[in-house]
C-alpha cells in the first residue's frame, strides 16, 4: 500500500488538481492523509483521511507520517507531496527502481543556490526506513547561503539523519526544457510537478536574490541601497504573483497545454 501524505493551507484551490492527477498517474492502490489548515471541512471529501493540525509545514508532515506509522506496515510506502505538487507521468516504476537501490528518494533543488537537502514537494521511502531512522523534516544542520551566509530549511535535518546512518538518497532533479522562472513551475525527473509557493505566490526564494542584477550598486548611502532593493523585491513579488495567477489558471482549465510549454 501506498501512503500519500499531502498539506494545504488557507487555500483549497489545488485539491481538486492534487487528487486528479493521482487518480490519473497511480494505478496503485493508495491512500491519501491530508492537512487543511484553514480549508472548509467538507473539502476532507476528497482524502481517504484528513488529520487536525496547527504548526509549521515540518511539523505537519511529521505529524502526519506518525498517524500514517500507526497504521501502516513496514513494507507499505510513504509518499510526501507538497499540496501544489503532483505526478504527471506514472512514477511508480521509478520508484520501485530507485527503492532497490536507496533507501529514499527525494526531490533536491540543486537550482536553489545548490541546496543540498531532500525536499518535501515530493518524497518517497518505506515506512520501515521512515521508522527506524526515525525521520524528521525539521530544519537545524546548515550549508552555505547564497548571500554569505548559513542556511537551514525543511529536510535538513532528515539529510543529516541519513549521513549518520550511513544512507544514500535518490535525488529526483529539475528536467524543466523551458523555465517561466529559476526555481517556481518546476518539473522534476519527468514525473512531478512542483508549482512553488502554491499557497504563498509572492514568496521569493534565495535564487531569485542571488541570480538579481544588483539594484544598488555600491554607490549612495546604505539607506538608499536598502530602499532600492525593497522597491525590486516589491516589484519581483507582484511579477511573480501574476505569473503564478496565470500558470494556475492554465492548469485548472485542464489538458496538457500548459504542460507541454515547459518540456
Amino acid at each position: 500500500m501506498l501512503h500519500i501524505a499531502t498539506a494545504h493551507y488557507l487555500s483549497p484551490r489545488w485539491i481538486e488538481i492534487q487528487t486528479r492527477y493521482l487518480r490519473e498517474y497511480i494505478a496503485a492502490p493508495f491512500q491519501t492523509w491530508a492537512s487543511l489548515e484553514g480549508i472548509d471541512p467538507a473539502y476532507g471529501v476528497h482524502f481517504d483521511r484528513t488529520v487536525e493540525q496547527l504548526g509549521s509545514h515540518a511539523g505537519k508532515l511529521n505529524h502526519l507520517a506518525m498517524e500514517i506509522l500507526e497504521e501502516a506496515s513496514d513494507d507499505d510506502l510513504l509518499m510526501f507531496l507538497d499540496g501544489d505538487a503532483f505526478p504527471i507521468a506514472d512514477p511508480m516504476p521509478f520508484i520501485a527502481d530507485s527503492l532497490a537501490k536507496a533507501p529514499l528518494i527525494a526531490v533536491r533543488r540543486a537550482e536553489n543556490v545548490n541546496s543540498p537537502q531532500p525536499h518535501p514537494c515530493f518524497c518517497v521511502t518505506t515506512v520501515r526506513t521512515w521508522r527506524s531512522l526515525p525521520g524528521d523534516w525539521s530544519g537545524g544542520p546548515t550549508w552555505p547561503g547564497g548571500q554569505g551566509w548559513n542556511v537551514t530549511d525543511v529536510g535538513s535535518l532528515l539529510m543529516r539523519k541519513l549521513e549518520l546512518a550511513g544512507l544514500p538518497w535518490i535525488e529526483v532533479l529539475r528536467s524543466n526544457r523551458n523555465n517561466l522562472d529559476p526555481l517556481y513551475f518546476a518539473v522534476y525527473g519527468d514525473l512531478v510537478y512542483h508549482h512553488g509557493a502554491g499557497f504563498r505566490a509572492e514568496k521569493l526564494a534565495a535564487t531569485h536574490r542571488a541570480s538579481a542584477e544588483d539594484p544598488a550598486p555600491m554607490r549612495g548611502s546604505s539607506r538608499l541601497r536598502r530602499r532600492r532593493w525593497i522597491e525590486w523585491e516589491r516589484a519581483k513579488r507582484e511579477r511573480l504573483a501574476d505569473q503564478s495567477a496565470r500558470v494556475f489558471e492554465r492548469i485548472e482549465r485542464g489538458g496538457t497545454d500548459w504542460l507541454a510549454e515547459l518540456i
